[in-house]
């Protein structure tokens, strides 16, 4: 899972180290051959555009529908499609952080429209769709942002917990997809940008629901650019899959976690590495998109060598999740109803892994007297 396209990138010598360290042994020898070969694949693949400081009003006139707008990469690609001037229609459970997210959209010369959607009942999705049709006449691309976790080992969370997660996660953007790809046959186009993850290519260890739903986005992605390929209809309509690395994101606060510790992985991506690639995507679609070099890195080698690529995933999650991790109690997280933690685009990940770090190198305290 770590590759780079342009030489070491800052953090990846240290990050390469500890991979080795994961692995160890005789298994290192092929890691570092396909390692090799990964980078000579990143190299060659075309990371996603930084959004332009100059595109105000690139997308005026524009109606884009975003699920999952309230906080996260949903808010920052709400905020930004805002920026460059679009009809930004927000959906999500949580309708006060919509407003704000409105409020933001409104003052950076977008038009917004919040319309509280859950993402897993099927007439949520119509009637957001009817709503973006009804204000604007036609909706130019619609984005399945909305998505949750389950963490820890598989037996241990409840079957009723991987229910919900596959309608939110999967069947979510089942009605999505459905509703977007008849209102852009309707129409005459339109680009569908559907969140996948890195883990939609790469299973991991402790997130084996997850990770099965976000496979099925990528499936339910090629195989709809297969039937529209087929009935002539690629030119004008478009569907991609972003393929995102882990992000620092309130994603992490959402999840329900059975792990028996607080929820982490290595390197995390700041989110707007993921919001620009979905509004270039948006403006310039690809089938697949991994962000960043280290998805595209996983990516690759996955494709080279899948078995030692999820055996080096699944010890990067063991040491992080599993050993590294603070104790944190089972929470069901956001699954069956919204909290109101996690409100913003970043969600402070980075630096309470990074006080969890600096607690765990402390010096244990000195045993009292008498003890042994």
């Amino acid at each position: 899972m770590i590759l780079v396209a342009e030489g070491i990138r800052p953090g990846a010598k240290q990050l390469t180290k500890e991979i080795t360290d994961f692995v160890g042994g005789e298994a290192v020898k092929p890691f570092l051959l396909l390692l090799v070969l990964a980078v000579v694949g990143c190299a060659s693949t075309q990371s996603p555009r930084v959004a332009d400081s100059s595109a105000r009003g690139r997308w005026a006139g524009k109606t884009v529908v975003i699920t999952g707008a309230s906080s996260g990469i949903g808010r920052g690609a709400a905020v930004e499609f805002g920026r460059q001037g679009a009809n930004v229609v927000l959906a999500a459970r949580r309708t006060n952080l919509l407003e704000e997210v409105a409020g933001e959209v409104r003052a950076r010369g977008g038009t917004p429209l919040v319309i509280t959607t859950d993402v897993s009942k099927a007439g949520d999705i119509e009637r957001l769709a009817q709503a973006a049709v009804r204000r604007f006449g036609r909706i130019d691309v619609w984005i399945n942002n909305a998505g949750l976790g389950v963490v820890g080992p598989f037996w241990d969370a409840p079957v009723a917990d991987y229910s919900r997660l596959i309608d939110i996660n999967l069947k979510g953007v089942v009605y999505g997809s459905h509703a977007a790809v008849r209102q852009f046959r309707a129409q005459g186009g339109g680009t569908l940008v559907n969140v996948g993850s890195v883990v939609s290519e790469v299973p991991v260890a402790y997130y084996a629901c997850y990770s099965a739903t976000k496979a099925g986005v990528l499936s339910l992605d090629r195989a709809l650019n297969e039937e529209l390929r087929l009935n002539r209809l690629t030119g004008n309509i478009k569907v991609a899959t972003i393929m995102p690395w882990a992000v620092d994101t309130p994603w992490w606060k959402h999840a329900a976690n059975y792990s028996g510790h607080t929820p982490r992985m290595l390197a995390l991506d700041d989110p707007s590495k993921v919001v620009n690639a979905i509004v270039n995507t948006a403006e310039h679609p690809s089938k697949e998109v991994p962000v960043g070099w280290k998805a595209q890195g996983a990516y690759i080698s996955h494709r080279i060598a899948p078995d030692i690529t999820e055996t080096i995933s699944g010890n990067i999650v063991q040491r992080e999740q599993m050993e590294k991790g603070a104790s944190a109690p089972v929470t069901t997280g956001s699954l069956y109803r919204p909290i109101q933690a996690g409100r913003f685009v970043e969600g402070g990940q980075r630096e309470e892994m990074k006080r969890e770090d600096q607690q765990r190198r402390l010096p244990a305290p000195p045993e009292g007297p008498g003890s042994q």
